[in-house]
C-alpha cells in the first residue's frame, strides 16, 4: 500500500481532509527545499506536491511560471529534485511526496540515465506519486503499472470540461487519488466557484473511484474549507508561492507556515 493511500484511508477514518501544498523545488531559494517541505508538515500538510521545473509549461500560471523559471536559472534541474526529496525523507518517513510537472523533464532523464531511470530513482529518492500533466492516460498505462511496480502512484487532472469517457479512462489507470482543477485556465486564474465544484464532485465519483483532490483558485481559509466540505483533499500552490516570493531566507518557511496553519485550522474546523 502505497503511502499516499494509507494517508488518506487514515484522514478519512478521522473524518478530516487532506491538506496538499504545492511548492516549486528550487524556489526560491535552491537549497531551500527541504527546509520547506518538512516546515510545510509541521504547519499541518498531509502531502506534498513539489514541482519539477520545465521551461513551457503549458498549464502553470505566471506565478508558477515564474518560480519555475527561476529555479532552472539557480541550476535546479529533475536530479536536484530527486535529491531535494531524498534529504527531506532521510527526516521524514511518512509524509507522501508528489512530483507534479512535464513529459519532457522525465523523457530527458530516461535518455541521459537510461530505460525507465527516472521510475528508479524516484522510487530510490522516496517519492510517492507523480503527476506528469501532459500524459493522457490512454498513452500511459505502462508507465503507471511500472510506476505501482515501485509502491508509487500515477495521479491524474481532471477538469470542467472533461467527458465522462475521459474519467472513466483516469479511473482505469490512476491510483493515489485525482486532481480536479476546477478553473478554465491556467493556476493562479479566475475566480473560484464553489458551488460549480459542489456540482461536479458527485459527477466525477460516479465515474472515480479514488479520492478526490481540488485545486486551482483556493487563495483563503474560507474557501478551502467550502471546498472541503465535498472534496477528499484540498491542493494550494499559487498563493503560497506569492507569498514566499519576496521573503527574505530566514522568513520563507515561517510564511507558509503561518499560512498553512490558518487552512489547517479552518479545515479541521
Amino acid at each position: 500500500m502505497s503511502r499516499i493511500k494509507t494517508t488518506l484511508d487514515g484522514l478519512k477514518a478521522q473524518g478530516r481532509k487532506a491538506l496538499i501544498p504545492y511548492v516549486m523545488a528550487g524556489y526560491p531559494f535552491a537549497d531551500i527545499t527541504p527546509e520547506l517541505m518538512h516546515g510545510m508538515v509541521a504547519a499541518g500538510a498531509d502531502i506534498i506536491e513539489l514541482g519539477v521545473p520545465f521551461s513551457d509549461p503549458s498549464a502553470d500560471g505566471p506565478v508558477i511560471q515564474k518560480a519555475g523559471e527561476q529555479a532552472l536559472a539557480c541550476g535546479t534541474g529533475t536530479r536536484q529534485v530527486l535529491a531535494m526529496v531524498k534529504a527531506f525523507r532521510a527526516a521524514d518517513p511518512r509524509t507522501p511526496v508528489v512530483l507534479m510537472g512535464y513529459a519532457n523533464p522525465v523523457e530527458r532523464y530516461d535518455l541521459l540515465h537510461g530505460k525507465d531511470a527516472f521510475i528508479r530513482d524516484a522510487s530510490a529518492a522516496g517519492v510517492d506519486g507523480v503527476l506528469v500533466v501532459d500524459y493522457p492516460p490512454e498513452e500511459c498505462v505502462d508507465f503507471a503499472a511500472k510506476l505501482r511496480e515501485h509502491g508509487m502512484d500515477l495521479i491524474f487532472l481532471l477538469a470542467p470540461t472533461s467527458t465522462d469517457e475521459r474519467m472513466a479512462q483516469v479511473n482505469l489507470v490512476a491510483s493515489g487519488y485525482v486532481y480536479y482543477v476546477s478553473l478554465k485556465g491556467v493556476t493562479g486564474a479566475g475566480t473560484l466557484d464553489t458551488g460549480a465544484v459542489e456540482a461536479m464532485l458527485p459527477r466525477i465519483r460516479r465515474h472515480v473511484s479514488l479520492p478526490v483532490g481540488v485545486g486551482f483558485g483556493i487563495r483563503d481559509a474560507q474557501t478551502a474549507r467550502a471546498i472541503s466540505r465535498v472534496a477528499d483533499a484540498v491542493v494550494i500552490g499559487s498563493r503560497i508561492i506569492q507569498l514566499i516570493e519576496t521573503q527574505p531566507r530566514e522568513g520563507v518557511v515561517r510564511a507558509a507556515g503561518d499560512f498553512l496553519r490558518d487552512i489547517r485550522a479552518a479545515l479541521d474546523a
